[in-house]
């Protein structure tokens, strides 16, 4: 499920106020689920309402009774009427989520970096200035930073104050914090911490394990790698959360400096309201594509919808292909595809071509990616 770890101190400013559902047994709370008022970015760079949806636990003593399918339920209703177009989660277990709609949009790889190996080439342009920030006012100056920059890749959510109030009863002062830009005009920022510092001295893997790396321009995207780069007592460097299509390789010298340790799902998404999310994001011109979607939990979202390059509507015309709503989620953001889906037999094909023009269509030039967990 998607849970919180136990947290130091005072743990107070995580929940929302009104957005907490819980379930009682009596007089006993046995299971619980919550979210924050939140936007998404969708294929194109508008920002759609979205409801980040997290806390969703159920007593080990109260399991498979049904708790948590209330909860969602519940839930899903309650994000209907708030009018919010999406809804998105972390899953720590994968198979329970799909019944509820959510279908697997987007996924982060963590990579592994031999700073000894790793040189940039010489095409590569500078950055910008790069300064510390410090610990006692990390959370408030990246947070400001995140909230007028200009986030607009594909995947990227916001960060309300009880995310950012997380972070820091989670991380505390450990590790360092650098912004990338003037000050006042900041587009990026690292948070960085040694892995064993304790035992730096003699370790012959010295690491420094990336939490959060945030660059909105290109000059901070390089500004932040060259900081990176310039420990000269670190072996090996590892980014928790990257995209899956992470250019970082074609800046080095050797591309070999750089190996995938794992791909791991991230964004489970659910269309909450399908035509507004489906009307929200941009097409790739083609053939257009009736597809008729079914959603037996919010069935004012069952229909067919004519999508084309330049609008989408709602038919009553023979469709060219059926799909649920969960795996039209898993393409919405083009982080899978309709092939892909159609040999899960997650997707029926009414007409002859149709999954090649749905692909073509629903295509994107990068892979979608939040990198923000919650």
């Amino acid at each position: 499920m998607v849970g919180v770890p136990p947290l130091p101190g005072d743990a107070g400013g995580l929940v929302e106020p009104g957005r907490t559902l819980g379930a009682r047994l009596g007089d006993r709370l046995v299971g619980a689920a919550d979210s924050y008022t939140s936007w998404l970015v969708v294929p194109g760079g508008q920002r759609v309402s979205h409801a980040a949806v997290t806390h969703v636990g159920v007593l080990p003593t109260h399991t498979r009774r049904g708790v948590v399918s209330a909860l969602l339920r519940r839930q899903l209703a309650d994000i209907a009427e708030r009018g919010e177009v999406v809804a998105s989660l972390r899953a720590t277990q994968g198979g329970i989520y799909e019944r509820f709609g959510y279908g697997v949009a987007g996924a982060y790889a963590t990579l592994e970096l031999d700073r000894r190996d790793a040189r940039l080439r010489d095409t590569v342009a500078p950055g910008g200035p790069v300064r510390y920030v410090d610990s006692a006012d990390r959370w408030e100056t990246l947070a400001k930073i995140y909230a007028a920059a200009d986030i607009s890749w594909s995947g990227a959510i916001d960060r309300p104050p009880y995310w950012w109030r997380f972070q820091e009863l989670v991380a505390g002062d450990t590790g360092w914090t650098v912004v990338h830009g003037e000050p006042g005009a900041e587009d990026g920022f690292l948070r960085y911490r040694p892995h064993d510092g304790a035992g730096w001295p003699r370790n012959p893997q010295r690491t420094v394990v990336v939490d959060d790396w945030v660059a909105t321009t290109p000059a901070a995207y390089r500004g932040l790698l060259r900081h990176l780069l310039a420990h000269d007592i670190v072996d090996r460097i590892v980014i928790t959360f990257a995209p899956v299509d992470s250019p970082l390789r074609h800046l080095l010298t050797d591309e070999r400096a750089v190996t995938v340790a794992g791909v791991h799902d991230e964004t489970w998404l659910r269309l909450v309201d399908v035509p507004a999310a489906l009307a929200r994001r941009e097409y790739r011109d083609g053939p257009p594509v009736v597809v008729a979607v079914t959603d037996d939990l919010l069935p004012a979202n069952t229909g067919s919808y004519r999508i084309a390059a330049d609008a989408v509507t709602r038919v009553d015309t023979p469709a060219d292909l059926t799909a649920d709503v969960a795996t039209l989620a898993a393409v919405y953001l083009g982080g899978s595809s309709w092939q892909h889906l159609a040999l899960g037999g997650r997707v029926i094909e009414n007409r002859s071509g149709a999954i090649r023009d749905a692909d073509a269509l629903f295509t994107t030039t990068s892979a979608p990616f939040a990198g923000t967990y919650f």
